[in-house]
């Protein structure tokens, strides 16, 4: 059975291509976004790294995360994003690898949701990668409806790695412009491949 990861631009729909093709496959899940928020939010550990790098004013009055400081902080200031992401990578890192290799012994496929998959050198340690990639229009139009402002929206999508990139550096790519019916129709074709 195999370790997948799946990856793609913020708004590219590689969350929701994940939550079709799981159940596809009866594959193991692992969001490595939810996972950074749960360090940043329940790690003391985390907390007080992230307050001695980034600054007291990342986490509110009641000690949760703002994060809209910690955004902010983070597309203002290469270092500080740096930082960040030496805190919380190694320990998502940590916790997937651990359960892809859970899940091979289990003789079961593992999807793994890593946004910066390719950024963080994932790949060494999966057996596939899919990308889920959509065109420039679609991808800002789905950001900007998330809250952020165009200029905000563009900082994080010019954060990360270009979609043409993931799409040549994957073994596999889901297109979503389209509908979520042509999104499943792609998910079940990527299942029938991997069984």
């Amino acid at each position: 059975m195999a370790a997948i990861g799946v990856t793609g631009g913020i708004g590219s729909g590689k969350s929701t291509f994940c939550r079709m093709l799981a159940p596809l496959l009866h594959a193991e899940t692992f969001d490595a976004d939810a996972a950074a928020k749960k360090f940043l939010s329940g790690d003391p550990a985390v907390k007080n790294e992230v307050t001695a790098a980034l600054g007291a004013a990342c986490f509110l009055a009641d000690g949760t995360p703002d994060r809209a400081a910690i955004r902010a902080k983070i597309f203002s200031d290469a270092g500080a994003k740096r930082l960040l992401e030496e805190i919380l990578h190694p320990r998502v890192r940590a916790e997937w690898t651990s359960l892809a290799e859970a899940a091979r012994a289990a003789n079961k496929h593992f999807l793994a949701d890593i946004p910066l998959l390719f950024e963080t050198g994932a790949e060494k340690h999966l057996d596939f990668v899919v990308a889920v990639a959509c065109s420039p229009e679609i991808q800002l139009k789905r950001v900007t409806s998330r809250g952020l402002s165009t200029a905000e929206a563009q900082l994080v999508i010019a954060s990360q790695m270009p979609l043409a990139e993931k799409v040549q550096r994957a073994n596999s790519v889901a297109w979503n412009d389209g509908s979520l019916e042509t999104l499943q129709a792609q998910a079940a074709l990527l299942a029938r491949r991997l069984a």
